[in-house]
């Protein structure tokens, strides 16, 4: 499914949706387009796209094309989503250590949908943070690689 959805295939066309996508939540899902998960996560936004098209724009990344993003978002389990509005890194608390991205694929498109709206909704009133509102069994559970150091 990832062929009907925009991918953006340098650090160039990341900055660049950063910085124009303007009033809508911006959604990049960091990736591999033959990953099984990412597949799945990859329908999920592909069905959500046009009813959300209000509120989020919705672009795929590789993460070989762009190694500085990943890097910088510590992008070590894919895939990996990651929220901004308005140039604005959007944080949200799942009940994990992790609020700067939300890792591996959502269960069921309502949750997608949900998760857009609380970002959208908390983003327009200036915050920065939002708490989520998936249902926590529904969230994946991993561990943080840097949690001993």
């Amino acid at each position: 499914m990832s062929f009907l959805l925009p991918q953006l295939t340098c650090k160039r066309e990341v900055d660049q949706a950063i910085k124009s996508v303007a009033e809508k939540v911006l959604v990049l899902r960091f990736g591999r387009d033959n990953d099984a998960v990412c597949m799945q996560l990859d329908d999920i936004l592909a069905k959500t796209a046009h009813d959300l098209s209000k509120m989020a724009v919705i672009y795929l990344v590789d993460v070989n094309n762009v190694p500085v993003y990943t890097q910088y978002f510590d992008i070590s389990y894919i895939p990996s989503t990651v929220f901004f509005f308005n140039g604005q890194h959007m944080k949200v608390d799942y009940g994990s250590p992790d609020h700067t991205k939300f890792v591996g694929s959502f269960r069921t498109k309502q949750d997608f949908i949900d998760l857009i709206e609380v970002i959208y909704r908390g983003a327009m009133r200036g915050k920065l943070i939002v708490r989520s509102p998936i249902d926590p069994n529904n969230i994946p559970k991993y561990d943080l690689l840097y949690q001993e150091i």
